[in-house]
C-alpha cells in the first residue's frame, strides 16, 4: 500500500484546522464579529433617536436611527421589532458642534487652520435578560475639514456626516453587545 501524499497534508491541515476551530465553539455565544450575545436574547428594538442639536441637519436624526438598525441587522442574527425588544435602544443626538479646531496666524490675524465637526448621541440601553448590563452613555465622534468649507458644506457632504455617525454606532455595538 503506497501512501498518497497530497491527501495526508491534506488531511492533517484540516485536523489542525478543526483542532484549532474547537475553543470558538465551546459556549456558542460567541461569533467572528465580536459580538458576545447570551442565546436568550432574540430581539432587538431601536427606537427613533431624536434630534435635540439645535444645529443638526433635519435628516440627522432618521439617517442614524436607519443606520443603527442596519448595522445590528447585519452584524448579529437579532430580530429587529417595533417595540418591547430584549435589548432596547433609545436615545438622543445630543450635540453637533462645528467650531475651529486649529487656530493659525494668517497675515497677522488668528484664524481657523481647519474646522472639525463633533456630534454626540445618548444612549439609553437595556438588556431586559440581564439588567447589569444596562447603562446610559454618550458617544462622540470627529471629523475635521478644510477651513475654506463651512457648515453648510459639510452638512452636504453626507458621506462625511455618515463617517462620523458610524464611528458612534460602531462604539454603541461594541459597548452593548460586543463588551469592549
Amino acid at each position: 500500500m503506497t501512501w498518497n501524499r497530497p491527501n495526508t497534508t491534506r488531511r492533517r491541515a484540516l485536523s489542525l484546522l478543526a483542532l484549532a476551530m474547537l475553543p470558538l465553539c465551546g459556549c456558542g455565544i460567541y461569533s467572528f464579529n465580536g459580538t458576545n450575545i447570551d442565546p436568550a436574547v432574540k430581539t432587538i428594538s431601536i427606537q427613533t433617536f431624536q434630534n435635540s442639536a439645535p444645529n443638526a441637519p433635519a435628516y440627522l436624526a432618521q439617517r442614524f436611527t436607519e443606520d443603527i438598525k442596519d448595522y445590528f441587522q447585519r452584524n448579529t442574527t437579532l430580530k429587529l421589532v417595533p417595540r418591547d425588544g430584549d435589548l432596547q435602544f433609545d436615545g438622543n443626538i445630543a450635540a453637533y458642534d462645528f467650531a475651529p479646531a486649529q487656530i493659525q496666524q494668517n497675515g497677522g490675524l488668528p484664524g481657523a487652520g481647519a474646522n472639525r465637526l463633533t456630534i454626540q448621541v445618548q444612549l439609553r440601553f437595556t438588556n431586559t435578560k440581564n439588567n447589569k448590563q444596562d447603562f446610559e452613555q454618550t458617544f462622540q465622534s470627529q471629523k475635521d475639514f478644510a477651513s475654506t468649507q463651512d457648515i453648510a458644506t459639510v452638512n452636504n457632504d453626507l458621506a462625511s456626516v455618515r463617517e462620523i455617525t458610524r464611528n458612534i454606532i460602531s462604539d454603541m455595538f461594541n459597548k452593548s453587545v460586543a463588551n469592549w
